[in-house]
């Protein structure tokens, strides 16, 4: 089945033909470690897991190398680790910072239900590739050294801003660049900076006697280099990074390596919005991760990012969270008390789908229709379904746990669940089944209303009953 990919620097969709079908090579651009991750960085890592977990179906487990980076050197950590442990060496406090921070992204990521990337390199771990990068720029001509600093000529790649589609001058505001003396193009950008007092310092490449830090872009270009060598197949990441950051990403390897591309596909998901508008913290509305996973479940969360195409922005509302959880609810009753299986086939339409540049909104469509024909099925053909139902959510990492996994992970009914009387509730669906039986239906009512000052929700279906928590806000 052919992978088909939308190439923003083609602009056009095309099929994916990796440089070596053995080594199919993927870098992501990952988060800058210095707080909890918002929402707003859950999109690339649900999309580019998709992308992982299909390349991993189509090509093999072990023929897939996933690399996403830690950025770990930043204003923002310096200043938060001065700030937290004023009486350590900065580096030792911007490591129990970017320690502690990396700890709880690794959790975040793995409460949305995401695979672990194959590399996770960090920036500091790479100075040594950065130094000759520098170096190999600045004998070709493609950089020099100013007041301590080592910049990109802009100037001297031709078809700088390919990726971007724009003009200097659009390119030039829109970046809103510094403008600074030592500068020979106003364009030009920092790839390696003199440290101030107390910051993070590193031998200086390019003869530069003063200790310098790198600069934000060539932290990717050496990270990618070191891991997947100077040409790979698939670099991805939100949209806000297409340019400056990746279009100087593409300027640094490609004069350093004196290649035609660096990446053959470059792939970028749309921005997000929270409930009709731009997130930030002075709007209020400013959402982590970590906020709200203590009130939904991680598949909740992931469902609701796969229902818009990973190329469209997203509004991130709660009425789209209350409604994919309802959704995933009714998925796990379908798909019976049992785990997945992980030799069970999916539905060759979802697979096919989903080949079509990531379409989830259509595989969602067809997982949607397959509730449907298993409501309607029996039997063996019911079973046969089951399976291939639950395959098919697993192609976007859904249905994966159990029915009662699933259950007893939701952080909400957790906490209701742990004032539930278990066999009292099942003693009394029984009676309620042997009153109904008997067509006695006012005592079946009462039952249904005693397990209701329980907190209790009964469900009938026409294979038996079920119940489940009542919640205080988004009821299912």
């Amino acid at each position: 089945m052919e992978l088909k990919l939308y190439d923003t620097l083609t602009r056009d969709k095309r099929a994916f033909i990796p440089i070596d079908p053995q080594r199919v090579r993927v870098y992501v651009c990952g988060p800058t470690v210095y707080d909890f991750a918002h929402i707003g960085n859950a999109r690339p890592l649900i999309v580019f897991d998709v992308l992982f977990r299909l390349l991993r179906r189509i090509f093999g487990a072990d023929h897939v190398v996933y690399v996403r980076n830690i950025t770990d050197v930043d204003d923002k950590i310096n200043d938060r680790a001065a700030a937290e442990y004023p009486g350590l060496p900065l580096n030792e406090a911007i490591r129990k910072v970017t320690e502690k921070t990396g700890r709880q992204f690794h959790e975040d990521a793995a409460a949305l239900g995401t695979l672990p990337p194959t590399v996770e390199p960090r920036a500091t771990e790479h100075i040594a590739e950065m130094a000759i990068l520098i170096e190999r720029l600045v004998a070709s001509g493609n950089a020099y050294v100013e007041a301590g600093h080592v910049l990109f000529s802009v100037p001297s790649m031709p078809d700088y801003g390919r990726l971007a589609k724009r003009s200097l001058d659009e390119m030039i505001a829109g970046a809103r660049v510094e403008v600074a003396p030592y500068k020979h193009d106003p364009t030009d950008f920092v790839l390696w900076k003199p440290s101030q007092p107390g910051e993070p310092a590193w031998p200086s490449p390019a003869g530069i006697v003063t200790p310098g830090r790198p600069g934000w872009h060539l932290e990717c270009s050496a990270m990618s280099w070191k891991h997947l060598g100077e040409t790979f197949d698939i670099h991805g990441g939100g949209i806000d990074l297409v340019f400056p950051h990746h279009e100087n990403e593409i300027a640094q390897s490609r004069c350093a390596f004196h290649t035609p591309v660096m990446a053959n596909y470059w792939m970028h998901n749309g921005f997000l919005q929270v409930e009709g508008e731009k997130m930030s913290k002075s709007l209020g509305n400013f959402v982590t991760i970590r906020a709200l996973v203590a009130d939904w479940p991680g598949e909740v969360l992931r469902l609701n990012m796969l229902r818009t195409h990973y190329r469209q922005p997203i509004d991130w509302t709660v009425r789209g969270l209350e409604e994919s959880e309802k959704t995933i609810d009714h998925w796990y009753e379908l798909a019976g008390a049992g785990a997945a299986d992980p030799d069970a086939a999916p539905d060759p339409a979802a697979v096919e789908t989903l080949c079509d540049d990531l379409n989830t909104p259509s595989l969602l469509t067809r997982l949607h229709a397959m509730a449907g024909e298993l409501r309607a099925a029996s039997g063996a053909r019911q079973d046969d379904l089951r399976r291939a139902f639950r395959a098919s959510g697993a192609l976007v990492g859904l249905l994966t746990q159990s029915r009662d996994g699933y259950a007893a992970s939701h952080p909400r009914r957790k906490v209701i669940d742990q004032s539930i009387d278990h066999a009292k509730v099942n003693a009394l669906i029984e009676a309620r089944g042997a009153a109904r039986k008997a067509k006695n239906f006012a005592e079946s009512d009462r039952i249904r209303d005693e397990l209701a000052t329980l907190g209790v929700v009964v469900k009938d279906t026409k294979d038996g009953t079920t119940w489940e928590l009542a919640l205080t806000g988004h009821q299912n």
